[in-house]
């Protein structure tokens, strides 16, 4: 089989790559940086490098793979994030028409239901939209939830003000926990399979905890037992990211998000439609990261 893996070698492409060259497979990575060139090809996979903007560069890159596992690329530096999110799906999407593509793998994410409102899982939702429209193709939307590795932003707030927080957590819902190397398996597993049919929809979750119990745990990591969650207004959320250094667009896509985590809308779906087994990586698992991380 042959597939076309986007997304570099990041935390879950690079798990990704070594799982199918590991079964057999060939595979392709795209990836924007000349420097990755040599790190792919000495995985054992062909490296293309070019940039998703490029239509023509990712339609050759397509031709012939049986399947497909798409991401859009995070970029901090980009002034209007969720434009950039729509045209690089509107690429995808040609791309996968003109290279007449039958299995894609995408990394959406929960809230992408909500269409809106979801801050920079709108974009996601938008590419989820297009794909349905694509005609002969099957399509497995991945929809992990809120990374474990945003929690090391409350780092800061530890360390600063002896507490943590976000614009949510005030309600007794639980927050859905995902790690990047749960979400590399469930990946690998529908790309080796590639036994969905039509559009489907895949949750991923390793962990499900409270905000309290998430700053209990941390705090206890780095010997700082008690600390509280605060649930801060969308103001302050806004400003404490801008003061962070986040640009403005990223401090407000946040800020809706957390906004929707807090009336209970971007994790609705997922508690509907709500995994059997949940990862294997846990809160605790990654407070032992988190420690090494905040006393460096």
């Amino acid at each position: 089989m042959k597939y076309i893996i986007t997304g570099s070698l990041g935390h879950i492409s690079l798990p990704v790559v070594k799982n199918l060259i590991s079964a057999g497979h060939e595979v392709t990575v795209i990836s924007s940086s000349e420097s990755k060139k040599v790190e792919i090809e000495s995985l054992g996979a062909k490296a293309a490098i070019g940039s998703v903007h490029d239509l023509d560069f990712l339609k050759n890159a397509f031709a012939g793979a049986d399947a497909v596992y798409l991401m859009v690329p995070s970029d901090f530096s980009i002034a209007d994030y969720p434009k950039f999110q729509r045209e690089i799906g509107d690429r995808y999407v040609e791309a996968v028409s003109a290279a007449k593509i039958k299995n894609v793998v995408l990394l959406s994410s929960i809230g992408a239901h909500m269409k809106t409102g979801a801050g920079p899982i709108d974009g996601l939702a938008y590419l989820e939209d297009k794909l349905r429209e694509v005609e002969n193709i099957n399509v497995n939307a991945l929809r992990p939830s809120y990374f474990f590795y945003n929690l090391y932003s409350q780092a800061g707030l530890i360390k600063n003000a002896g507490i943590t927080g976000s614009n949510f957590g005030d309600t007794d819902e639980k927050l859905i926990l995902t790690d990047t190397g749960d979400i590399a398996k469930v990946a690998t597993a529908e790309l080796l399979a590639l036994s969905f049919t039509g559009f489907n929809i895949t949750y991923i979750a390793s962990d499900e905890r409270r905000p309290t119990e998430i700053a209990e745990v941390l705090g206890v990591a780095v010997d700082k037992p008690g600390i509280p969650w605060i649930t801060f207004t969308d103001e302050q959320s806004t400003e404490g990211m801008l003061q962070a250094g986040l640009s403005p667009v990223f401090a407000k896509l946040y800020t809706d998000m957390g906004k929707a985590i807090r009336e209970g809308k971007l994790q609705e779906d997922y508690w509907k439609n709500r995994p059997q087994v949940l990862g294997e990586y846990k809160l605790e698992d990654f407070a032992r990261e988190f420690a090494v991380a905040y006393n460096i």
